[in-house]
């Protein structure tokens, strides 16, 4: 267990606040970071917090959970392009299986995402919910 845990510290910032990266060389905004752009295959480690913005691309509802996700079901899991470009994947939160759309607007939030073992170590991360309103 403590090495999921030591993971989970490792990612913190790209779980609580979509921290990617930007190619210095081609301007590609990636994410999740990595050590060489997809693109150009050029180094990429000038640090870019996402805006967490995006909307559905594709999308399916899982109704028989992996282990340690039973308690969830029906659940939908979601293909989402960000406003910046890259697609991540992504648990839909606050809204019912059924009102899931292509094309609709969404927004992270952090959210609870498993407990692990006996002590209960919660590990929290990203989702996605519709897309609030706001006004000025």
């Amino acid at each position: 267990m403590g090495s999921k845990v030591a993971n989970d510290w490792r990612v913190k910032g790209q779980r609580y606040r979509l921290e990617g990266e930007v190619c210095e060389h081609c301007g590609a905004v990636i994410f999740p970071p990595r050590d060489v752009c997809p693109v150009c295959n050029q180094p990429a480690k000038t640090p870019k917090t996402l805006s967490g913005r995006g909307e559905v691309f594709s999308f399916s509802t899982l109704y028989n959970a992996p282990e340690g996700f039973e308690a969830y079901v029906p659940y939908t899991v979601a293909l989402i392009k960000l406003e910046e470009g890259p697609m991540i994947t992504a648990q839909l939160t606050d809204v019912a299986p059924g009102e899931v759309r292509i094309g609709m607007p969404v927004e992270m939030v952090t959210r609870r995402l498993r407990v692990y073992g006996e002590e209960g170590t919660i590990t929290y991360g990203y989702k996605f919910r519709p897309r609030l309103e706001h006004t000025s």
